[in-house]
C-alpha cells in the first residue's frame, strides 16, 4: 500500500533539531528512526546523519540533511487549526519565540524557514459564513492581524468592535497607487511587499473588489512601502 510522506530539506545537522522541536510542541507527534549516509555525497560525509523520520500531528515527515543549497519559502506552508486563543498563543509563541519570525494573517516562520498558518477554527468558521457581509468583516479584521485575535474575529462576525487581546498586534491596510493612477489596498507588511501581495490575492480573491474599494475610501493617507516598485 502506498504511503505519503513529506520530505523537508534542511541544512547539515538541522533535521534532528527540527524534528525534536516539532515533536515536543505538537500532540500526536514523535521522532522516528534515522539513517546515516553510507558514503560521501556532494554536501556531506559518510556516516553523517542523512535523514530523520518524524510525525507531526499524525502526519509523516522525513527530514533530509541536504545542505545549504535549497531554502523553503511561502509557496508551501503547514496549516494548524487551533481550538481558540490559548491554543493559538501556545503554538504561535513557541514557533516565533524559537528564533522564528512573525508574518501576516496568522502566518509565521520557524527558525528553519518553514511557514506555518496558526489558524483558530473560529476564523475558518467565520470566513465560511453564508452571509457575505459577515465574511467580509471577518476578512478585513484578519488582514490587520499577525497572530490571529479570536476575540476580534468574533466581534467582526457580530459586527462589533473589539479591543486587541494582550500580545496581539494590529497592522492596518494601506492603499498603494500604481503608475496608472489606480489604487490597490494591501497589508502593511514591512519589507515583504511581494509576499503581502501574494497572500492578499490568494486569501482575498472572493472579496477582493469590495475590500479594495472599502479600504480606499477608509484610508486618509496614501502610503507606500519601501519597495513599492514591486507593485508595478
Amino acid at each position: 500500500m502506498a504511503k505519503f510522506t513529506t520530505c523537508l530539506w534542511f541544512d547539515h545537522g538541522e533535521a534532528r533539531q527540527a524534528a525534536d522541536f516539532y515533536a515536543g510542541l505538537f500532540p500526536d507527534s514523535h521522532v522516528g528512526p534515522a539513517a546515516k549516509a553510507p558514503s560521501d555525497f556532494p554536501d556531506g560525509k559518510a556516516g553523517a546523519e542523512l535523514t530523520v523520520a518524524f510525525t507531526v500531528l499524525g502526519q509523516a515527515f522525513m527530514g533530509l540533511n541536504g545542505g545549504p543549497l535549497f531554502k523553503p519559502n511561502e509557496a508551501v506552508s503547514f496549516v494548524v487549526e487551533t481550538d481558540g486563543q490559548a491554543d493559538t498563543d501556545k503554538y504561535w509563541d513557541a514557533i516565533v519565540g524559537n528564533s522564528g519570525q512573525e508574518s501576516q494573517c496568522g502566518w509565521c516562520k520557524d527558525r528553519w524557514g518553514f511557514s506555518w498558518q496558526i489558524t483558530p477554527r473560529q476564523l475558518n468558521q467565520a470566513m465560511s459564513d453564508p452571509d457575505p457581509a459577515v465574511a467580509k468583516r471577518v476578512f478585513e479584521a484578519m488582514m490587520t492581524m499577525k497572530k490571529i485575535d479570536v476575540a476580534r474575529i468574533e466581534a467582526a462576525r457580530r459586527g462589533r468592535p473589539a479591543r486587541l487581546s494582550q500580545g496581539v498586534k494590529s497592522h492596518p491596510l494601506r492603499t498603494f497607487t500604481r503608475p496608472s493612477g489606480r489604487s490597490q489596498s494591501a497589508v502593511a507588511w514591512p519589507g515583504r511587499p511581494l509576499v503581502a501581495q501574494s497572500i492578499f490575492r490568494l486569501i482575498g480573491a472572493p472579496l477582493l473588489g469590495d475590500l479594495i474599494e472599502d479600504n480606499a475610501r477608509a484610508c486618509s493617507k496614501v502610503e507606500a512601502l519601501d519597495h513599492a516598485e514591486h507593485w508595478n
